[in-house]
């Protein structure tokens, strides 16, 4: 037996295509008004309801909204986006000119999409929004008002008989169409979830607070909006996020919120999960990894989420590098620093013009000269640093380092914006000063912890002794050198022994130690003064304030009778 779907019509129009598309065979029943075709769905006169619920040159349907949130059956279970064609004509009963239309007749949603076609083409021109376009365009016919045009689909003014005086009057037009269904949708892992809350009471920082319980858990928001309930006046919030409503993360997020943060009884009502659609265009279908460890995984995991294909490959994969790369868009190589510039030997020239080759190492000078040495010209590169471990649960508000290059192109636009959209902090160097940050900021504090370590080992220091004997600035070091030794030691060695321009902060670094070693021996007391008040005046009074400030946070908390007894 068909299925039965509820939608606007008439014959031709954009719901009717929507319907037809998502479900060939089905029988449909056409209305006027969005009010009746949720009435057949709520009724059981169809199984399902096609509706429009957003357009890329109008935005939402504010009458969906409503409608929506008085449903009390049924699920949002899926999308159709459709292009939208649309076009002008006139009833083919007489040579009517463009400059002779004085009344152009709409469904009130095609004239916002094409307000700016009217106002270029027909400034003078009267525009009549009907709800019954069939009907209109019957009359128009009957009456014969050869001073009318009709913009519509061309299906549907080729239907009445109407000649076409322009078509694509509108360029990038696209609607989405929800589906509700009797059943709520399984997940499928790459999907969204509608919510609306009920009417909510007057309270200072409660869409801050709502929105922070997805934040926190790094669950995106794709689209937010609100409006007042018309008979309460009270704020009526509309979210939609990454994420099927059965998932544990975001099912702790909709508890909390409800419970904790608004505190009503029945205050969300979730309209349906379903697959995620991306009004955006994509140019990327499938990434490939080199290198099977943790890291690739994480990231795996998390661009599968956003609907694109992955392979992983390593030493014990049954896939191997050699197939997959013919095989992806994009090759993300993640190996140890050590071996990354000889994988990308091994392997880059597999790739052909087109591809994409992303490098996810801690060392840029090398690895990238021998990208672009072993690459086609035609192949995308770029160099991205993650300073973050698969221990994390979400990139937000961590550093990346890119080092984009002259081959940087679409592709790599394309995963930038990836990482921008999860919440990284990304930041833009050449090759050299990427080496040379990352001297300071990872080679040189890895090196002072596993030395402390040693001097530490090599005196026979009783760790229990340490707390009671240190500062709380001179616990920070304490802190560093535990962290480093409580992760994988092969990742640290890894990062110790990088090249280039990070080389040379270690060896500055210990020729300055020795000099103050010899100054403090000497009781060269103004003399070491003198270089600390020299070092102060290069740094900026913002970075010590801000950096001070981030010292003292870490000071309150280490100083919890808690943390400091842990």
């Amino acid at each position: 037996m068909n299925s039965t779907i509820a939608t606007l019509g008439p014959v031709g129009s954009d719901c009717q295509l929507a319907a037809r598309q998502y479900r060939p065979e089905a029988e449909l029943l056409l209305f006027n008004r969005l009010s009746e075709t949720l009435a057949a769905f709520t009724s059981g006169r169809a199984e399902m309801a096609l509706i429009p619920v957003y357009n890329t040159r109008e935005g939402e349907v504010k009458e969906y909204f409503r409608h929506m949130a008085t449903l009390e059956s049924g699920y949002w279970i899926d999308n159709v986006v459709l292009p939208i064609h649309l076009s002008i004509g006139t009833p083919d009963l007489a040579d009517t000119a463009a400059d002779e239309i004085d009344t152009i007749v709409g469904r009130g949603s095609v004239f916002r999409q094409c307000d700016e076609y009217i106002d270029t083409h027909y400034p003078d021109a009267t525009r009549m929004a009907v709800q019954d376009i069939d009907q209109a365009m019957v009359e128009i016919r009957q009456f014969a008002r050869t001073n009318c045009a009709v913009i519509e689909s061309e299906e549907l003014v080729r239907r009445h008989g109407f000649k076409l005086l322009a078509r694509e009057v509108v360029s990038h037009n696209r609607t989405r169409f929800a589906v509700l269904g009797r059943e709520p949708a399984a997940s499928t892992g790459y999907d969204a979830t509608a919510i609306i809350t009920r009417p909510l009471r007057d309270r200072v920082g409660m869409l801050a607070d709502i929105l922070g319980e997805f934040t926190r858990r790094g669950i995106n928001i794709l689209d937010l909006r609100s409006e007042n309930d018309i008979k309460t006046q009270k704020l009526r919030i509309y979210l939609e996020v990454e994420g099927h409503r059965d998932t544990p993360l975001l099912r702790a997020a909709l508890e909390t919120i409800a419970s904790v943060v608004i505190e009503e009884e029945r205050c969300l009502k979730v309209l349906g999960s379903f697959p995620r659609v991306d009004m955006r265009v994509k140019q990327i279908r499938s990434f490939g990894f080199i290198g099977s460890g943790a890291m690739s995984r994480w990231f795996a995991e998390r661009l599968e989420n956003e609907g694109y294909a992955t392979l992983t490959t390593g030493r014990t994969s049954t896939l191997r590098p050699e197939e997959m790369v013919s095989q992806v868009d994009v090759v993300v190589v993640c190996v140890p620093i050590s071996v990354t510039a000889s994988t990308i030997s091994a392997y880059g020239p597999l790739l052909g013009d087109g591809q994409a080759l992303i490098i996810l190492a801690g060392e840029s000078e090398k690895t990238l000269a021998t990208a672009l040495a072993t690459t086609r010209p035609g192949v995308e590169v770029m160099f991205v640093h993650n300073l973050w471990g698969p221990q994390a649960l979400t990139m937000k508000d961590k550093n990346a380092a890119l080092v984009r290059t002259e081959r940087s192109g679409s592709f790599c636009s394309e995963f930038e914006s990836f990482l921008y959209k999860h919440g990284a902090d990304i930041y833009h160097d050449t090759p050299s000063r990427h080496d040379l940050l990352m001297g300071v900021g990872q080679k040189l504090p890895t090196t002072l912890s596993v030395a402390l370590a040693m001097t530490l080992r090599q005196h026979d220091i009783d760790y229990g002794d340490i707390g009671s004997h240190s500062t709380l600035t001179s616990l920070y070091g304490i802190l560093a050198m535990a962290r480093v030794h409580n992760q994988n030691p092969r990742t640290y060695a890894e990062i110790m022994a990088t090249g280039g321009e990070g080389g040379k902060i270690v060896r500055s670094f210990v020729d300055n130690l020795h000099y103050l070693i010899d100054c403090a021996e000497e009781g060269k007391i103004e003399e070491i003064s003198v270089i600390m008040e020299e070092n102060r005046k290069t740094m900026p009074p913002e970075f010590l304030r801000n950096r001070m400030k981030q010292a003292r946070a870490v000071d309150e908390l280490i100083s919890n009778p808690v943390m400091k007894n842990g």
